[in-house]
């Protein structure tokens, strides 16, 4: 039986054109972030096991492809009470938590402030569907050692800029802070140690509406006064009314924030700093792109200990990316406290919404050549071209030509000349016709 030629399952093939616009796009968006002081940085595809399970990756690292030691025995497997006992290296789940890793091997080198970009693959053990893969790039930017707003409005403005580079309208930016978030469990009567349960299943509300979330809480045992609490707080009653509403409390995108204005839809006593933090963002980026404050953002990855954000667009039912700040987590590696924020792009979600400019390939040629051609000739011909800024293929003539130049002209080339023996080297002497005409 002959050996299965697909790709594994979740993953994929790209055609030259789909990668051709993959590296276009992505060309795109890191010209705008280095014009945004950033500097690019790569990291490995593996790292130890116990980094990218240490419970900061919240329910990817669920999702982590472990990599099983060398060298294993019978012993070790017969005693192994889980798979990931036998590894002890994994796949990269997101792109952070390398950064840190990174950042605590080489911050002797780096500035006191140091502003990333990473673009890689990620790989997650997702259940394949529609718009989920197994491989997939995240697009990141981050800032390390910046403790204060700056860090989180440089992003924000560096993304606001990106998509507008990409040519996506409508995109507004969701913002909420995790001290806002814990503050305001705390008041409604949550105890601490159940808080990291409690915002799991707050950030399902969009998934399954209020009346699920009170009825998870519940089946989870929490608090009963708590629960009756959260259900009385104005925000989390109008969940899901339309922005247009008389009644809607929470502001829409593009109306100003300000700490009252957020104060008014949270019960009192959260906290102020929070409050501040998010108004002088708001503030510093509300005219680069729509904000819209939301309470009961929570962004699943456990490592969030701030300002967190999100792209949000009208005509999608999922964000386009989305990121915090995460000032616990390079401190894990270095046993002392550095900030750090960051914002992720999902390129796979942004690809399909991207329209390209037309190319009209004028400086893309093809050669056409009869198979006795000098390969000296044509070589000398090919290298005259290209000198010239052009971008060259070589095609030996075909029976059937005409489907080898509707080809070319897919790949995107204007031109081609034919090559004879008797052409020789000299460039001048080729008949260009555009490939339109040919088809």
């Amino acid at each position: 039986m002959a050996s299965p030629v697909t790709p594994p399952r979740g993953m994929r093939d790209f055609l030259p054109g789909d990668k051709a616009r993959r590296e276009h796009v992505l060309g795109r968006i890191r010209g705008v972030y280095r014009a945004h002081g950033f500097d690019e940085i790569e990291t490995p595809v593996m790292e130890d096991a116990s980094r990218l399970h240490a419970g900061l990756g919240g329910d990817n690292e669920k999702l982590a492809f472990a990599i099983m030691r060398r060298a294993l025995t019978q012993d070790d497997l017969r005693s192994a009470e889980t798979a990931l006992e036998l590894a002890d290296l994994g796949l990269r789940f997101d792109l952070t938590v390398p950064l840190a890793r990174f950042y605590a091997s080489n911050r002797g080198q780096l500035p006191s402030v140091f502003r990333a970009i990473q673009i890689a693959p990620v790989w997650r053990a997702e259940r394949p569907q529609k718009g989920r893969f197994r491989q997939f790039v995240q697009c990141d930017i981050d800032i390390i050692g910046e403790p204060g707003v700056l860090a989180e409005v440089e992003l924000i403005a560096a993304t606001a800029s990106a998509l507008e580079a990409l040519g996506i309208p409508g995109c507004s930016i969701r913002l909420n802070d995790r001290r806002l978030l814990t503050s305001m469990l705390t008041v409604l009567g949550f105890t601490s140690a159940s808080h990291a349960d409690v915002l799991v299943t707050l950030d399902k509300l969009d998934k399954i509406g209020t009346s699920g979330v009170l009825a998870e809480l519940r089946d989870r045992g929490h608090e009963a006064g708590a629960i009756e609490a959260l259900a009385a707080v104005p925000a989390f009653a109008s969940f899901g009314a339309e922005a247009a509403s008389p009644d809607h409390d929470a502001p829409a995108a593009g109306v100003a924030l300000t700490a009252g204005s957020i104060a008014a839809l949270l019960p009192a006593g959260v906290d102020e700093q929070a409050l501040a933090d998010l108004a002088a963002i708001a503030a510093a980026v509300g005219h680069l792109a729509p904000l819209a404050f939301d309470p009961f953002l929570v962004r699943g990855m456990g490592y969030y200990t701030g300002a967190i954000f999100e792209v949000a667009h009208p005509d999608l039912g999922y964000s386009l990316g989305g990121g915090g700040r995460y000032d616990g987590m390079i401190g894990r590696f270095l046993g002392t406290e550095v900030p750090a924020t960051g914002f992720s792009l999902g390129f796979e979600r942004l690809i399909d919404l991207v329209e390209l400019p037309a190319d009209d390939g004028e400086g893309d040629a093809a050669l056409v050549y009869d198979r006795d051609v000098d390969p000296a000739a044509l070589m000398a011909l090919k290298s005259t071209l290209i000198a010239e800024g052009a971008r060259v293929r070589l095609v030996q003539r075909p029976k059937n030509l005409k489907a080898a130049l509707d080809q070319l002209a897919a790949d995107g080339f204007a031109r081609f000349a034919a090559v004879t023996a008797a052409t020789g080297q000299d460039a001048s002497a080729l008949d260009w016709r555009p490939l339109e005409s040919s088809r």
